[in-house]
């Protein structure tokens, strides 16, 4: 049995990543904003599975909240095994037409908080030699992104960071995943702006099929999953291709969604 922190824990991956764990018989710590949704969804997952889920509030672009959880990371007495650090945001629309201030705050939840709880995690890992940490990027990162500027380029960060600290600790014990998915259906579009969208319902994925392609990746130990047959085609096709060529027909998508 382990016990798995799970950042964004209430809605879509986090929370799929959340009952999959749970499933498995582990503990759980769960990390959000909303203390009366996080509360609930933590007493359910205990009554259910009968781990113990233990939630623990926080907004993590709030420095103190932020301190809070690195130190839950820190502690050796009640170690966290597994770090899910999937907490993020996403903005649409032209960047000029975009608040400043919204990205700033998109940069520092996907990139900065990212960084932070890694390294929170990994140094007491590798000190034990065993722990897994599992950094949930995008599809979105393996081409430029227009009218998402600022999201494809801070999951293009933690591809490459991820992928980084995987070989740094590999052979440690410590086992890094990067988790790639594509289009899944979350509260996640709505925030972002995008509302309603054009696309067909054969690209989307719903959080349960992410996760469960995931920890079948993570079970085999591999360094990256990305959910889906169709996602790994695009994948590939997208890391290929001249940027001239990606970044245009990634523009023409967007703006048709």
């Amino acid at each position: 049995m382990s016990r798995v922190l799970v950042t964004g824990a209430t809605s879509g991956i986090g929370r799929a990543f959340a009952v999959a764990f749970a499933r498995r018989g582990d503990d759980l710590v769960l990390v959000a904003r909303d203390s009366a949704r996080l509360d609930a969804f933590a007493g359910e997952l205990s009554a259910s599975t009968h781990v113990n889920a233990v939630p623990q509030v926080a907004d993590l672009l709030d420095a103190t909240d932020l301190v809070a959880v690195e130190a839950r990371l820190h502690s050796v007495d009640e170690p966290v095994d597994i770090l899910v650090n999937n907490a993020g945001m996403g903005t649409y629309g032209s960047f000029t037409s975009l608040d400043i201030d919204r990205e700033d705050r998109e940069v520092r939840l996907n990139v900065l908080t990212l960084v932070r709880l890694t390294h929170a995690a990994l140094g007491r890992m590798v000190a034990q030699g065993t722990g897994a940490i599992l950094n949930i990027s995008s599809l979105g990162a393996y081409q430029p992104a227009p009218y998402n500027a600022t999201y494809g380029a801070t999951k293009a960060f933690v591809n490459s960071f991820t992928h980084s600290i995987h070989e740094e600790v590999r052979g440690s014990g410590v086992h890094v995943m990067l988790v790639c998915p594509g289009y899944t259906h979350t509260e996640f579009h709505e925030r972002a702006g995008l509302g309603p969208t054009s696309l067909p319902e054969f690209v989307w994925q719903s959080p349960e099929q992410v996760v469960g392609a995931a920890l079948r990746d993570f079970d085999r130990r591999r360094s990256v999953s990305i959910p889906g047959a169709l996602n790994k085609t695009l994948g590939a096709l997208s890391s290929s291709a001249p940027a001239g060529i990606s970044r245009r027909v990634a523009g023409a998508v967007i703006r048709r969604t």
